[in-house]
């Protein structure tokens, strides 16, 4: 997304570089960060409209996939709200919506269940198969090893920002011997 500066190598998000050709590889991308940041300001439909925005979209087009977002995420009844007025589990879903309105090939999700009940957390996992499903790529972060095991074809385990193993989830979960290693001398450090 080009929050952090990389210090070595190139970054190519469906074959854009994502310096020389950002503009393209970031319209690629739906980021879903784990704060919640809206404007307080805004109405949820709002937050979503604003969001376009910053992609060059705007109009009816964007109003009505706003509104087709919000539904397909229940918050319809509560579009005109301010984000502070609904529960964690919608502030969950509405980040989502955001990170989806403009229609990326790329969601990034990090740490997309944390806080929430174990209710919504089914629920949210319900959304994001169904994105899966309908050919969204999705890239997410999570500490939940149910979750990864439940949602994910492949995981990999980073540390310091080195990728320490990566395999599909089944082989990994398999490994669980070997992964128990490596998530302990992950805690040492």
């Amino acid at each position: 997304m080009g929050v952090a500066r990389k210090s070595a190598g190139s970054i190519r998000i469906f074959g854009h570089d994502t310096e020389r050709e950002w503009r393209q590889a970031r319209r690629a991308i739906g980021l879903a960060p784990q704060e919640i940041n809206f404007d307080r300001y805004l109405s949820i439909r709002d937050v979503l409209i604003f969001q376009a925005g910053y992609y060059g979209l705007r109009g009816r087009r964007v109003r009505e996939r706003a509104d087709a977002l919000l539904e397909r995420f229940g918050l319809s009844s509560r579009s005109h709200l301010e984000y502070t007025k609904i529960s964690g589990g919608q502030k969950r879903r509405l980040t989502l919506a955001r990170a989806l309105i403009h229609e990326p090939r790329l969601l990034i999700l990090d740490e997309p269940t944390a806080g929430v009940d174990v209710e919504q957390r089914l629920e949210l996992w319900a959304l994001l198969r169904e994105l899966n499903a309908d050919g969204l790529t999705i890239f997410l972060t999570t500490h939940y090893l149910e979750e990864a095991e439940e949602l994910c074809r492949r995981i990999a385990i980073i540390r310091d920002g080195r990728i320490i193993t990566e395999q599909p989830t089944e082989q990994l979960v398999r490994e669980g011997e070997r992964l128990q290693d490596v998530f302990l001398e992950l805690v040492r450090g």
